[in-house]
């Protein structure tokens, strides 16, 4: 019996059609990350993946978009006793005693149904497995998931898994575009525009030296996303009083002004209609037009969410500051000129290459700048 452990990828429904996009994904962060593979291949819908060292390489696959999920797992042949069997062996390396488990097979089946296996593999623990005390769960309470995917030849035996980012893979929408991370709402905007495809250019603006840190925190996060071993990142300091409802709605129009400005054809607002009026929305998406570029809004259709992709860059803590930021009025200030083309002089160019915490390198770089 083959006793590989491979790392199997599950792309999402939006991604079944972008697979080739994908595991070129793969082999760049894997690059990125050193991580040593000796194979990648598909096996029907999943994306196969024979790495040195498994843990590390899921690790790394799991900063990619258009991934519904990872397992770690073993491969045997799509054979009903051979499943049983190594799914009972499984259950005694990962059960502990008195544990409730579930058995759940998803696939292509061939002369069974999966339920059959299911039920077989969960007689079989029970049988085979009477010391550890464990017994099966149901759908909705168990305490550990014994998980198994069939393709057509195969079938892969989960010893561990993680759940994906979703989205489609980074590039697929072989469109470039720019965004501008300069709070919490709007590091969530770029995040959510890498997530739907776009090959991003990342701009960042601050009007105080004390919102760096926060900012390049977001940053940090959110750049290995785009599967790149060196990043460029462009600074902007504007002018522009940090208090007041009125004055933030003028630091965003001054930062949407700074990017049209930009050669890239496509502009990301981080606008969503749950915090601005659709009279500021409708304003900023007719500026872009104006000015003969197209404006994207990533945040147009999310909700909810916006809070489970600030907790997977890491600024969940400070997303209380949007109840702060919903404005009710119908009021559009415009950008500031003389500040546009202040904050244009203080730009700031910095390359890094991307690794694990490039928070101080970026920093350092800024002040080595000043």
């Amino acid at each position: 019996m083959n006793e590989i452990s491979y790392v199997v990828v599950f792309p999402t429904i939006f991604s079944k059609n972008k697979i080739p996009q994908l595991i070129l994904n793969i082999k760049k962060i894997l690059k990125i990350k050193n991580q040593q593979f000796k194979s990648i291949k598909r096996d029907d819908d999943v994306i196969l993946v024979n790495a040195n060292d498994p843990v590390f390489a899921s690790s790394a696959i799991n900063l990619l978009f258009g991934i519904e999920k990872i397992i770690i797992a073993r491969q045997i042949k799509n054979n009903f006793q051979d499943m049983v069997s190594e799914i009972t062996t499984v259950s005694g390396n990962l059960l502990l005693k008195s544990e409730r488990f579930l058995v759940k097979v998803e696939g292509n089946s061939k002369g069974f149904l999966v339920k059959d296996v299911e039920i077989a593999a969960t007689s079989s623990i029970i049988e085979k497995k009477s010391n550890l005390g464990a017994h099966p769960g149901t759908d909705e309470n168990f305490d550990k998931l014994l998980y198994t995917y069939l393709t057509k030849n195969n079938a892969y035996i989960s010893i561990f898994s993680d759940k994906g980012n979703n989205g489609i893979p980074y590039q697929s929408q072989n469109k470039k575009t720019i965004c501008a991370v300069y709070d919490e709402l709007s590091a969530v905007s770029c995040y959510e525009t890498i997530k739907q495809g776009y090959d991003t250019k990342i701009i960042v603006c601050y009007r105080q030296k004390s919102e760096l840190l926060n900012i390049v925190k977001s940053i940090n996060q959110i750049i290995p996303r785009l599967v790149k071993e060196k990043i460029e990142l462009e600074f902007y300091h504007l002018k522009i009083k940090s208090s007041g409802v009125k004055n933030y709605l003028i630091y965003v129009n001054s930062i949407l002004e700074i990017m049209i400005r930009q050669t890239n054809s496509r502009i990301s607002l981080a606008l969503s209609p749950l915090v601005f009026s659709s009279d500021f929305i409708d304003n900023s998406s007719k500026i872009v037009f104006e000015r003969e570029k197209i404006p994207l809004i990533p945040l147009a259709g999310v909700d909810s969410n916006l809070f489970d992709d600030a907790k997977e860059i890491g600024i969940e803590k400070n997303m209380k500051k949007l109840e702060k930021l919903i404005f009710t009025s119908n009021e559009i200030p415009s950008f500031l000129k003389k500040e546009v083309d202040y904050a244009i002089k203080t730009k700031k160019t910095i390359s890094i290459k991307v690794g694990f915490n490039n928070v101080h390198d970026i920093l350092d770089s800024l002040e080595e700048n000043h």
